[in-house]
């Protein structure tokens, strides 16, 4: 008898993961069909977080995903990047060991009784029976009411070393050989994008004295509120290029696949090449590279902001021009990876296919770039296939929701012609959704999603009345006549210079606790404004346009009418930000709105 299951995963990387981890939660067993081997592997920089991203995992650890716990079970160096700016993009870096990260994510899969693995390559997808048919190359089948298909580089994965290619999904790995065709089959368009690594170097053929070393942070913050052990462990580093640098690329420019047009795939703009580095910015004469290891007890050193798909030759010569690598060995060479993407406008916001009813897609297949930016849409992915498959209501995460909800929303209405990656920039209300808020934001409707428990709830709760107790403290206990709260809003004070004063907050507030209340309690004036913005755009874009007859509203352009009805905008506001749609299109939508209010299509307006 046909095996049977509400969910089946394809793909075992970040977006894999999550979706495995999440689907399991609504039982009873979830199908990942990947190599448990490779499960959670960094084939890029050993490293979670950044601006922008570590918003996202923030974001997927209060929703209950495990990218977050895993970053930190495994960190070797901690850092608060922007930390002089704002708290709108103060932003979490956690460098981690790499292969241990793979562990931890393999013990948590592996581990997790909900989720069944199977070792094998997807070969094809049909529907049946309500539900669809996975085929894998040997020739089994499976059945599942929902499929995630999170393929990563792998469809028809190509990796370049200069004018050479191999047919990999990355270094050393078999592509994903037949996927694409069954989602074009099923009438999806597919488009080729590029991304690469940088070379990793022998830790001792690296003279780290002449390097500017960058020690962790004191005290260390975390994605889960548990510190690893090994958190302050090492340093990173930072070097640069040189002229010699710019000069071995520009001479050798000939050699690199993507200048000499060997690759179709777009690459991303903002993780460029060395090579495009040194085209595009030509004016500068230098490039701040960062030097990260691999693990503490690992011989490798990783060069972000290096990545390249020169020749190995070339390579050899480019890493020693940079200062501190003059001896320096390779251990692995850079490459870069082209491989096929659907095009995402095609997909809901539960990034479900409009062509394929019952199958999801997460990470870059969607074209997408970063380990942060596929975990969030594997748990996307993962919770609503399973929703789906057990027949509960459908919800979203809307755009003023988070990080998660801009992704999502700029994936299915704007699209994207490179690699996507999440910056703080993208975040019209970024103040109101910061990393430290993540669980307060989120914790409710996690619950209400079925992704934690009442117990993980209740906690959550449980911190943010702590901090308003504290907030209540300051607000009522005085020195020289001045309330906490008012000395608190000066640039100068801190939390910390509090209690000279006289004011002595509650013993049970966590160092971290008492960093969120110092933010509420500066910041508040701000946030009140963002947050009376929000309300007057809301109202507006939150007009359904529920059973609008494009043909029928006056005034549209044909662009606008053509994009709203292939990609059926739920409301104004996500209208409004389908490339293409113009104020006056917006005006028009409005007014049509309102002299046919209550009017739906089935009526004839």
């Amino acid at each position: 008898m046909q095996a049977r299951y509400p969910v089946i995963v394809i793909g075992g990387g970040h977006a894999g993961i999550e979706a495995a981890h999440a689907a399991a939660k609504f039982g009873p067993v979830a199908l990942m069909i990947a190599n448990p081997a490779t499960i959670g592997r960094m084939p890029c920089n050993p490293a979670v977080g950044g601006p922008g991203k570590s918003q996202l995992v923030a974001e997927v650890h209060a929703l209950g995903g495990l990218m977050g716990r895993i970053a930190d079970d495994t960190a070797i160096h901690t850092r608060i990047l922007n930390a002089s700016k704002g708290p709108a993009v103060h932003s979490l870096r956690v460098q981690n060991e790499r292969d241990r990260y793979a562990e931890r994510a393999q013990h948590y899969v592996l581990g997790n009784p909900g989720i069944e693995i199977l070792r094998g390559e997807a070969a094809d997808l049909f529907p049946e029976q309500g539900g669809w048919q996975v085929f894998t190359t040997d020739g089994r089948s499976f059945w599942a009411r929902s499929v995630v298909v999170a393929a990563g580089t792998f469809m028809r994965g190509l990796t370049w070393y200069g004018r050479h290619s191999r047919n990999e999904g990355r270094q050393g790995e078999p592509p994903s050989r037949y996927l694409s065709a069954a989602l074009e089959r099923a009438g999806h368009r597919l488009k080729r994008f590029k991304t690469g690594t940088p070379p990793r170097v022998r830790a001792d053929s690296v003279n780290f004295t002449a390097l500017l070393e960058i020690p962790a942070d004191d005290p260390v913050h975390t994605f889960s509120g548990v510190e690893g052990p090994d958190a302050r462990r090492s340093p990173t580093w930072q070097t640069h290029t040189t002229p010699r640098t710019h000069g071995l690329i520009l001479e050798n420019l000939h050699e690199s696949p993507m200048y000499a047009g060997d690759i179709e795939g777009l690459g991303p703009r903002y993780c460029p090449s060395i090579e495009d580095k040194i085209v595009r910015f030509a004016h500068h004469d230098r490039h701040l590279l960062f030097v990260e290891p691999d693990g503490v007890d690992t011989s490798e050193v990783y060069l972000q902001g290096f990545s390249s798909s020169l020749p190995p030759q070339l390579q050899e010569e480019l890493v020693r021009s940079l200062p501190g690598f003059e001896r320096a060995v390779i251990q692995r060479y850079a490459y870069a990876v082209e491989y096929d993407v659907v095009e995402s406008t095609e997909l809901t916001l539960n990034l479900e296919s409009r062509r394929m009813p019952g199958v999801f897609t997460a990470g870059q297949i969607n074209g997408t770039s970063g380990y942060e930016e596929a975990a969030a849409q594997g748990l996307i992915a993962g919770t609503a296939a399973a929703r789906r498959a057990h027949g509960l209501e459908e919800r979203h995460v809307s755009r003023e929701t988070g990080y998660i909800g801009v992704m999502l929303d700029d994936l299915v209405f704007k699209g994207t012609d490179e690699p996507y990656r999440m910056m703080t920039s993208r975040v019209e209300h970024r103040l109101l959704v910061r990393q430290d808020n993540a669980d307060e934001r989120l914790s409710s409707f996690a619950h209400e999603l079925g992704l934690i428990d009442e117990a993980r709830l209740h906690e959550v709760q449980a911190k943010y009345a702590r901090i308003e107790r504290a907030a209540e403290v300051l607000r009522t206990q005085r020195h020289q006549g001045i309330t906490g709260e008012q000395w608190l809003k000066r640039p100068e004070i801190h939390v910390d210079d509090l209690s000279p004063l006289g004011i002595e907050l509650p013993q049970d507030l966590s160092w971290t606790e008492r960093e969120s209340l110092e933010i509420r309690v500066k910041y508040a004036g701000y946030i009140d404004r963002s947050r009376a913005q929000l309300e007057v755009e809301r109202k507006h874009g939150e007009k359904s346009l529920e059973g609008v007859d494009y043909g029928r509203v006056a005034s549209l352009s044909n662009e606008a009418r053509e994009k709203l009805e292939r990609l059926r905008p739920s409301t104004v506001g996500q209208a409004a930000r389908i490339p293409g749609i113009r104020n006056s299109d917006v005006n028009a939508l409005l007014i049509h709105l309102k002299q046919h209010k209550g009017v739906s299509r089935e009526t004839g307006v």
